[in-house]
């Protein structure tokens, strides 16, 4: 199974963040008992929403979209979340399956 799902103008993505990661970016597919995750790792804590905001920019940075095209969508206090990617459904997933 994907890690992602189209949804009307956009495309979830599920993923799971490593917050303070020494290895910041895209770390491959994580396993989880839902589906295949997307890992992201980003140096930043998990303090007042700050690596919630590092992991939307780091996907929007890969898929190459506007920071603002990226949100959290579920789980903005768990590793494990959803992020709503919004755009060309076609394009985006053309650019996650390259992942």
């Amino acid at each position: 199974m994907a890690f992602w799902r189209v949804a009307p103008e956009a495309v979830l993505v599920m993923v799971k963040v490593q917050p303070k990661s020494r290895r910041p970016g895209i770390q491959g597919r994580a396993p989880a008992p839902d589906g295949e995750r997307l890992r992201i790792g980003v140096s930043a804590a998990a303090e007042d929403g700050r690596a919630n905001r590092a992991a939307c920019a780091t996907l929007a940075r890969v898929l190459d979209v506007p920071a603002a095209s990226v949100a959290v969508a579920a789980g903005a206090t768990s590793r494990d979340k959803t992020l709503r990617v919004s755009g060309d459904p076609e394009r985006l997933v053309t650019r996650l399956e390259a992942l």
